[in-house]
This record gives C-alpha cells, sequence and structure tokens, in this order.
C-alpha cells in the first residue's frame, strides 16, 4: 500500500506536538514544584549561539501546519515574530498547530504535493521546492530538530523526562 504525503506527516506531527505539549506542562509543573521563575525554563539554550526553549515550541508551529500554509501560498518564509514568553502563550501556540493540522485533508495535501513553491528569506536567499519536497526534506526534519531540542533543554535544566515523554502517545494496533 503506497503511502500518502497526510500518511507521512499529519499523524505524527499531531502525535509529537501532543507531547511537546506535555513537555510544557511538565515543565511549568518543575518551575512551579521547584520555585524556579517560568522565564529561567523558557529562555533556556542549550548553548548560547542556540535559540531557547520557547523559540523550539514556537518551531513546532512553524515547520508543521505553517509549512503546509506555506505550500498552499506557494512561499514559506521564516516567522520572525516573538515566540511566546509563558507557558500559556506556548501551549496556545501548539493547540493552533494542532487545530490547523486536523484541518488539512488528505485530499488536499496531494494536491499540494507537485505544487511549485519555494522557502525565502528576503534579501538573503530562496530555494525552489515542489511541495512535496519541501515538506519532506525542509519543514519535517525541521520539526522534529526544534521538537527534540526542546526535549534536550528540559532534561539540561533537570526534568526528569525519558523517551517516551518525547514519543507521546503511539499509534497503536487494534
Amino acid at each position: 500500500m503506497a503511502l500518502s504525503l497526510h500518511s507521512a506527516l499529519i499523524p505524527s506531527m499531531l502525535q509529537i506536538i501532543g507531547s511537546v505539549h506535555k513537555l510544557v506542562d511538565k515543565a511549568e509543573a518543575h518551575c512551579d514544584e521547584n520555585s524556579i521563575p517560568h522565564g529561567e525554563i523558557i529562555g533556556s539554550r542549550l548553548v548560547d549561539n542556540m535559540l531557547p526553549f520557547a523559540y523550539q515550541v514556537k518551531s513546532c508551529w512553524s515547520h508543521s501546519s505553517q509549512a503546509i500554509a506555506g505550500v498552499r501560498e506557494g512561499v514559506f518564509m521564516p516567522d520572525m515574530s516573538p515566540f511566546p514568553d509563558s507557558f500559556d502563550g506556548l501551549r496556545d501556540t501548539l493547540r493552533k498547530a494542532s487545530g490547523e493540522l486536523e484541518a488539512v485533508s488528505e485530499a488536499e495535501l496531494e494536491q499540494l504535493a507537485d505544487k511549485d513553491m519555494r522557502f525565502e528569506i528576503p534579501g538573503k536567499y530562496r530555494i525552489d521546492f515542489s511541495g512535496q519536497d519541501f515538506l519532506l526534506s525542509f519543514a519535517q526534519p525541521n520539526f522534529y530538530f526544534h521538537s527534540s531540542t526542546a526535549y534536550d533543554i528540559l532534561r539540561m535544566k533537570g526534568l526528569p523526562l525519558g523517551k517516551t515523554d518525547y514519543l507521546g502517545r503511539l499509534r497503536l494496533k487494534g
């Protein structure tokens, strides 16, 4: 059986968005239980020249539902708006991503697969893609990079997390 573009993207993105949502909840609880200011986790970075936890969570939205919106529009440009500065704001971003992903039909995504589109940072560079190649070779790896980095930041900050916290709710037989 052939795997549709929708099947290759949407269920797994929803799974990981759900797990990142729970990571945000655990981060807030960890802060509250240990009298840690929320901003300490929200602003944490793995290294000085890497963007913080809040950016990593926001990027899960950007490289999932916003990537699909970019294919619809024929261009994806990085969202440079400020990232949320609260756990509630991060959860709102993840809920928005989930709702937008749930609204994408298999038929729509298949129609977008061969659409010409580009990734662009105005004045810096441009990369041309088909919709499918952009989603599978650019957006999807970025999505997993940022969700993994969010997890890694929380581990670095001492949260008691394991692999199942990252994997989230698996899609099981039966």
